[in-house]
């Protein structure tokens, strides 16, 4: 099992939503992404949740994928 992710927090600016992860801007919402995302928050685990919109976490098939015959040649 993978460790949950941290390091995230995010802002809301006018009507844009900025996400950073450790001190650097990953991503920035706007629009209907942004009240989505607001919306979400609140019901949820928020640190899971921007680790999924920033597409900044681990998806658990790397080591699957690396061993797969098309991959073989790359280290």
């Amino acid at each position: 099992m993978s460790p949950a992710p941290e390091g995230f927090e995010y802002c809301v600016v006018g009507d844009r939503v900025v996400i950073t992860h450790r001190g650097r801007r990953a991503t920035t919402l706007r629009g209907e992404a942004a009240r989505g995302f607001l919306a979400d928050v609140e019901r949820g685990d928020d640190q899971e949740l921007m680790a999924r919109v920033t597409g900044n976490y681990k998806r658990g098939n790397e080591r699957t994928a690396r061993q797969h015959p098309r991959n073989a040649r790359r280290s």
